[in-house]
């Protein structure tokens, strides 16, 4: 008797873990991500797709009904892990200026992270075929971030913090102006995305210029 349990317990430990569907999504995102990126949206077959996640088509197409639906849920997903940052991080922070400082250069990780800049190129090179991926992108990925840091501002203009007429345009104009250049820069013209530091200092300049100004004083 006690050898017949030993044995059931040894094929109950050795019985491989089944996968979430949470975790399989997980796997075909990244697979997708790195799909996308070498051969390009419409190259890249479902089958394809299916055999780099190391699944079926058949569970491919239960997660996703279509090559469209992966894309969006893949953006999504990437840009929703850190978009709650904005929302959060240096609400509460004393000096507006750094606290604003830290919620834009929130965004400016997002929309200079190099797999966001390979999806937005992936959006560029195929958007002409397939104007749904643009369409996907633009929602998921630019409207979204200038959402989040705008509430960010709304709850600086009910603390009396800062004074502004349109949030909502304040906040697309405050992430222009701290990653466009260097994003259109990396998209357009293969240069390096900036490092670390050099988003620190360019958004810590953006912050400045938008609370302070940049016009001389009169004498």
């Amino acid at each position: 008797m006690a050898q017949e349990k030993s044995s059931t317990e040894r094929r109950c430990r050795g019985r491989p873990r089944l996968r979430t569907d949470e975790e399989t999504r997980q796997i075909i995102f990244d697979a997708a991500r790195h799909a996308f990126a070498a051969d390009g949206y419409a190259a890249t077959s479902t089958e394809e797709l299916a055999r780099r996640a190391g699944i079926s088509t058949k569970t491919l197409y239960r997660l996703f009904p279509a090559k469209a639906a992966l894309f969006e849920a893949m953006v999504a997903d990437r840009l929703e892990r850190q978009l709650s940052d904005v929302q959060l991080r240096g609400v509460d922070h004393d000096d507006i200026a750094e606290a604003l400082t830290v919620a834009l250069l929130a965004c400016a990780d997002l929309a200079l992270d190099p797999e966001v800049v390979a999806l937005q190129r992936i959006v560029l090179q195929e958007s002409a075929s397939f104007p749904d991926l643009a369409a996907a992108f633009y929602r998921n990925g630019i409207t979204r971030t200038s959402a989040a840091l705008a509430r960010w501002l709304r709850v600086q203009v009910k603390r009396g913090r800062i004074v502004l007429d349109d949030v909502d345009e304040a906040a697309g104009m405050l992430i222009g102006m701290a990653v466009s250049a260097p994003q259109r820069a990396a998209i357009y013209g293969g240069v390096p995305l900036p490092s670390r530091k050099a988003i620190e200092r360019r958004v810590r300049t953006a912050a400045t210029l938008f609370l302070d100004g940049c016009r001389a004083a009169p004498a």
